[in-house]
């Protein structure tokens, strides 16, 4: 069980079979790993919302690896423990337009700087703190066939599965589709809520221990085992959307969700929807009753003061 660094500089923006490893390791292994930020350093501390649209979308998902795992095949399952994981000094967030959860609504370029330097919270506002909690939003293995195959969206190999469980302490499980597994990762966040509605978390880069097990046994998708996140350590204030159609349903719950945190902490409508996206968390409540399904957007009180 040897210890390796995976070298920074080397990165990648497609997921491709005929990509070159850039390490090879055995099962059981260990790779201390630093990723680029998620447009390739285009977003700067220095950057404003005028320079949104400017984003050159093929630097876009700058992946470190790919790594080969030494005998790892097809139909096996490669398991992977983030033994540690830390941000660097910065984040941001932003909308984006013309992509995210509600496109129509905010068709405005907006950013957010964020100070990840000052503890284990950073500030969206005076009296609201969001846990710190990094994980990879882009982790996977090559998928079958891949040539110059972009990293958005996810697959069953895993990829920009943005899951902000997958965090330290989290064992994440991914199903080998191609011999020696070529896994990949990038796309470092510092915190999100499930779903991503705005599309951006707190982009940043991270630094990684990965640990790298082989198992014999087949699954259809990722898996993973967690211990849990600070981030629901308290209360929720929910809201809803009804209907037949899921899609719609998270529209109207997230919409709900951004005129409570505007009438309720006075937070502007781009505010609202980019906080929805850093830590409210989308959940099918309900889905098996005659066609109408309910979405819930769950807001965790723990981190307003």
């Amino acid at each position: 069980m040897a210890e390796h660094r995976l070298p920074a500089e080397r990165l990648h923006f497609k997921w491709d079979v005929d990509h070159e490893s850039v390490l090879t390791i055995s099962s059981g292994d260990t790779v201390t790993l630093s990723t680029a930020e998620i447009t390739d350093g285009q977003v700067t501390p220095e950057s404003t919302a005028v320079d949104i649209p400017a984003i050159d979308f093929e630097r876009v998902y700058p992946l470190s690896g790919p790594l080969r795992v030494e005998g790892a095949r097809v139909g096996q399952t490669l398991a992977v423990e983030i033994v540690d994981i830390e941000t660097t000094e910065w984040g941001w967030a932003g909308i984006l337009p013309g992509v995210g959860l509600l496109p129509d609504d905010f068709p405005d370029p907006y950013l957010r700087h964020f100070d990840l330097t000052t503890g284990d919270t950073t500030q969206f506002r005076e009296d609201i703190a969001l846990p710190i909690e990094p994980f990879l939003g882009t982790i996977g293995v090559c998928p079958a066939g891949a040539h110059r195959q972009d990293v958005m969206p996810p697959g069953t190999f895993g990829g920009n599965i943005d899951t902000r469980q997958i965090g330290r302490g989290t064992t994440l499980y991914l199903p080998v589709q191609v011999d020696g597994a070529m896994f990949s990762c990038g796309d470092g966040h510092a915190a999100q809520g499930d779903g991503e509605v705005c599309v951006t978390a707190i982009e940043c880069r991270v630094e990684a221990r990965l640990r790298f097990t082989l198992v014999d046994r087949t699954i259809p998708a990722p898996q993973y085992a967690t211990s849990g996140t600070r981030v629901d350590s308290r209360g929720f204030y929910a809201t809803t959307g009804v209907g037949p159609d899921l899609y719609r349903g998270a529209q109207d719950a997230v919409r709900a969700m951004i005129d409570h945190l505007g009438a309720e902490y006075g937070l502007s409508r781009e505010d609202a929807y980019v906080l929805s996206s850093l830590c409210v968390d989308l959940k099918i409540s309900e889905v098996v009753d005659a066609g109408q399904y309910v979405v819930s957007a769950f807001l965790p009180l723990s981190v307003f003061r």
